[in-house]
């Protein structure tokens, strides 16, 4: 039975199962959904005799939220003590009309044991140079294929395809940020994972150059604050608390002392970001106002869901937000997702067009 791997942060794996089944259903297609309680993985199993690649296309990674990254499962068995490598060529020689792909990728459960994880580095080498002799791999950066091992444990190995236009930019969806010395708090690596990725590289001039406004709402220290004036923005920083001295000291900030649910700028800016510990609720509302009245054009914001039911506040947060602005004539494109950096909040990112 064709089946999707999906990957998400360690706990939200019933949020993970219950968008995809939703999403497919859209599509009218069905499937069911085996969680693993805090695992970080969700098997989805398509229940309706299709394939799983067509219902992965029909979907689209980035309708996603709760899923950080997913590939297709093509093959699911124990992985032996002895000839690991075999294991996986008679495997692949069992699939039909297999085509090479140009590269692979072995993948461990996040928190992993240390021996699986150093098991893997060093299994990539031998099983890399199997698969080129073989035909399996063939180098070629014009091939979208990629072929994905996923070890959740020794003695098992799941093997699977993704393809480039329809898998996360970084593996499981978990970029390597390094955070600066110079960054007054650890928020900043959301802020510029939030950037990645929404926004292509090729289009980062477009949207964070040429010496644009913003807004940082809740903004001390100021790590959000850091990342807009590090892209040569100017910055008003709103908080009630301190920021950051070194981060003052640039030229590029003024603070406002003041609630950031309550202020509101005199003259439109490009961007409104806001990282506030709130109901999800009443930051949708904020947001809505801030579009609905053209006071940004671009936003990036944070919504903090409550420990239980938090698919469904997810669900009613976006309708609201869509629908407020649809009906001030206010035209916008939203995306969002559970980032690796964020805890139990999910980040927004929101683009305004009219």
């Amino acid at each position: 039975m064709a089946q999707v791997l999906l990957f998400c942060r360690p706990g939200f794996e019933t949020e993970a199962g219950r968008e995809l089944t939703d999403l497919a259903a859209e599509h009218g297609r069905y499937g069911y959904f085996q969680p693993e309680a805090n695992a970080g993985q969700v098997l989805f199993v398509v229940a309706d005799g299709g394939d799983a690649r067509s219902l992965m296309q029909q979907v689209g990674m980035a309708s996603l939220v709760f899923t950080r990254d997913w590939f297709e499962v093509i093959d699911d068995r124990p992985l032996p003590s002895s000839d690991r490598v075999g294991a996986v060529l008679e495997a692949l020689r069992e699939q039909p009309h297999m085509p090479p792909s140009a590269r692979v990728e072995i993948r461990v459960p996040e928190d992993v044991e240390r021996d699986l994880g150093a098991f893997s580095r060093k299994w990539a080498s031998p099983l890399s140079r199997a698969l080129r002799e073989t035909g399996f791999l063939v180098e070629d950066e014009a091939n979208p294929r990629r072929l994905e091992i996923f070890l959740p444990s020794f003695d098992r190995m799941m093997i699977g395809v993704s393809h480039a236009d329809n898998r996360a930019v970084y593996l499981s969806g978990i970029p390597r940020l390094r955070l600066p010395a110079s960054a007054p708090s650890r928020s900043a690596l959301k802020l510029e994972e939030a950037w990645k990725v929404f926004i292509p590289p090729s289009q980062w001039l477009d949207y964070l150059g040429g010496g644009k406004k913003a807004v940082d709402l809740g903004a001390a220290p100021g790590g959000w604050t850091w990342q807009l004036v590090r892209q040569g923005m100017l910055v008003t920083a709103v908080d009630n608390g301190p920021m950051d001295d070194a981060l003052m000291a640039s030229g590029h900030v003024e603070h406002v002392r003041a609630d950031g649910y309550l202020w509101r700028p005199q003259r439109a800016v490009d961007w409104m970001v806001c990282d506030i510990v709130d109901k999800p609720r009443r930051t949708t509302e904020l947001v809505v106002d801030w579009l609905g009245h053209r006071l940004c054009k671009y936003s990036v914001f944070n919504l903090k869901l409550p420990m239980k039911k938090r698919y469904d506040e997810w669900l009613v947060c976006r309708e609201r937000l869509l629908e407020k602005l649809d009906a001030t004539g206010v035209d916008v494109r939203l995306k969002a997702r559970h980032l690796y950096h964020d805890r139990e909040e999910i980040t927004c990112f929101v683009e305004r067009f009219s």
